[in-house]
Order: C-alpha cells, then sequence, then structure tokens
C-alpha cells in the first residue's frame, strides 16, 4: 500500500512539473502571427506591395515586361497595366504611353497621329 501510494504521489508530481515547464507556447496562433510578421520573406513582400500600390496609383510610371520574365509576373503587370486604363484612361508600357477612348478603344500617338491597337 505505501509503495503504491508513494508511487502515485510520484507520477502526481511529475505530471504537474512537465505541466509548468512545457515549452509549448501559450498560443499558437498569436506566436504565429509574430514569426510571420518578423520574417525576412514578409517584409520582402510588404516591400513589393508598397511599390505595386504606387505603380498602380500612378499612371506615368513605366512598367516593363520583357521576355525573361515570369508567366506570373507578367500577368502582374499586365493587370496593373489594365487597371490603370480602366482608371485613369492612360498607362504606359515598355516606354509607351497606351491611351483609352470613351468606347475603351485603346489606341497610342505615333508622330502626332493616334494609332489603334
Amino acid at each position: 500500500m505505501n509503495k503504491f501510494l508513494f508511487f502515485f504521489i510520484f507520477v502526481i508530481i511529475i505530471l504537474v512539473y512537465k505541466q509548468f515547464n512545457s515549452n509549448k507556447p501559450k498560443n499558437i496562433k498569436l506566436n504565429k502571427f509574430k514569426n510571420k510578421l518578423q520574417s525576412t520573406q514578409s517584409n520582402i513582400e510588404r516591400i513589393f506591395l508598397r511599390e505595386e500600390e504606387k505603380t498602380l496609383s500612378t499612371p506615368n510610371i513605366n512598367i516593363s515586361i520583357g521576355t525573361f520574365d515570369k508567366e506570373d509576373n507578367i500577368n502582374r503587370k499586365s493587370n496593373i497595366h489594365r487597371a490603370r486604363l480602366s482608371k485613369f484612361k492612360k498607362s504606359k508600357l515598355n516606354g509607351e504611353m497606351i491611351f483609352q477612348d470613351d468606347q475603351e478603344r485603346i489606341y497610342k500617338f505615333k508622330n502626332g497621329k493616334k494609332v489603334y491597337l
């Protein structure tokens, strides 16, 4: 009986000790959020988002689409270009200013004349 009581108390003490000294975080979601904000990747993404917002809000900033760009990058740049055309009725793409008229036709000026695309 004494051995059983001693063993039972010993097990309870070990369980209580493990409960208080566990390395498990108190709030897992909060720790994930903190780690995400402090990571280098999230800082890089934030910089790209700011740059993208600036490009989206000003139609005079050149968007250059090259032949070696990846497909998702080309899609992102073309979506920004289309959004600027619909919002400002003009956008600069690969060094050329492209315009959109009231009938949603796209054109550019070449030698002082409208050239529809």
